[in-house]
């Protein structure tokens, strides 16, 4: 069984408030049908979890694995599934890069054990279940081209728009997502008002692209480029108009 893990976008990014150690967002996640992992399930005989790939992390630290574990939990038939099989992960999407790899990975892998093993899990049961893994990773378990998420990350919506072509760029650069939220934080931290939120949970991605700035559109922006200071578009000779994808370091533009 193999099945294609895509890279997403986040048009805007706005913090809207604080939950215990958590910050709400408000933001538009959009699927790049262009950039993805392939995960395969391939017949192996195996006497534990087998997960191989080109990972930044050791296998009990990836998301995929946290999955396995919370999966294998509510049915034996998925350990066993696993002493017969094992995960081979053909990596495309860079990691650190704020594109969704490791949420992606962890949704499709939730998918496609549903399937194989039987569960019967909804969509919400799943999303519930990923929200625990990853906040980004309940928008991957739905499965939509566009969608306006919220809370922090569990409220997924989906946005009725034209399919978007978008083109990523990542520099060499693997930011990380803990420091840029102390920096904005300290230096930055500002709630999205509800009559902002409104406008561009309504607005169409294209719109939004040609009418706010990168650090307009992008709250966690300016403090990453504080931290890092070649992420710049003009650096990297990218156009003016690129957009920034949520902690970085990827840019975008919607062509």
């Amino acid at each position: 069984m193999t099945k294609k893990s895509y890279a997403k976008v986040n048009i805007f990014l706005k913090i809207a408030g604080k939950r215990g150690d958590y910050h709400e967002l408000v933001s538009r996640f959009v699927r790049v049908k262009n950039q993805f992992d392939t995960i395969s399930f391939m017949q192996a005989d195996v006497k534990e979890f087998t997960l191989e790939g080109k990972f930044g992390c050791e296998t009990k630290k990836n998301t995929i694995y946290k999955a396995y574990l919370k999966l294998s939990e509510l049915s034996d038939e998925v350990e066993k599934y696993f002493f017969t099989h094992k995960v081979v992960v053909d990596k495309n999407i860079p990691e650190f890069a704020g594109l969704g790899g490791g949420s992606s990975n962890c949704a499709t892998f939730m998918i496609m054990v549903n399937e194989v093993c039987n569960l019967e899990l909804s969509k919400d049961e799943l999303s519930s279940i990923g929200a625990t893994i990853g906040a980004d990773v309940p928008f991957f378990i739905y499965e939509y081209d566009s969608a306006n998420v919220t809370g922090i990350g569990e409220i997924v919506t989906p946005f009725d728009e034209e399919s978007l072509e978008i083109v990523t760029f990542t520099p060499n650069i693997e930011c990380n997502t803990g420091l840029i939220f102390q920096a904005f934080r300290k230096n930055h931290y500002q709630e999205v008002s509800k009559e902002l939120t409104l406008k561009l949970l309504n607005m169409k991605s294209k719109d939004i692209y040609k009418e706010l700035s990168i650090c307009e559109a992008n709250d966690l922006y300016k403090p990453a480029l504080e931290i890092y200071n070649n992420l710049t578009p003009s650096f990297h000779n990218l156009s003016k108009n690129s957009y920034f994808s949520g902690s970085g370091s990827s840019f975008f533009n919607i062509i």
